[in-house]
């Protein structure tokens, strides 16, 4: 995934606190994915005009970790939500 690419959620795509998981979850039209802290961290980031790099470098300042690291996770995990397609990228 390109660092230049920014990610979008869909229309009918959202993060909600589901009280009785107790955790967050990212809702998209018949599917229900239970978020671990780091995807939380990454989807909480995504606004339709921060790019992976730019949520890269705040997760990487915020966590005090490696941004080519946070990058690459940024990455990946971008990518196989798209690839699944529950985000998008801005065009």
């Amino acid at each position: 995934m390109d660092g230049a690419s920014v990610p979008v959620m869909p229309r009918g795509v959202r993060m909600q606190f589901d009280k009785v998981r107790d955790g967050w979850v990212l809702l998209a039209p018949e599917r229900a994915i239970r978020l671990d802290p780091i995807g939380h961290a990454i989807l909480s980031e995504v606004d339709g005009a921060r790019s992976i790099d730019v949520i890269s470098a705040i997760l990487a300042a915020r966590y005090a970790a490696p941004v080519a690291e946070i990058g690459k996770d940024c990455g990946e995990f971008v990518g196989a939500l798209v690839a699944r397609r529950i985000l998008d990228l801005a065009a």
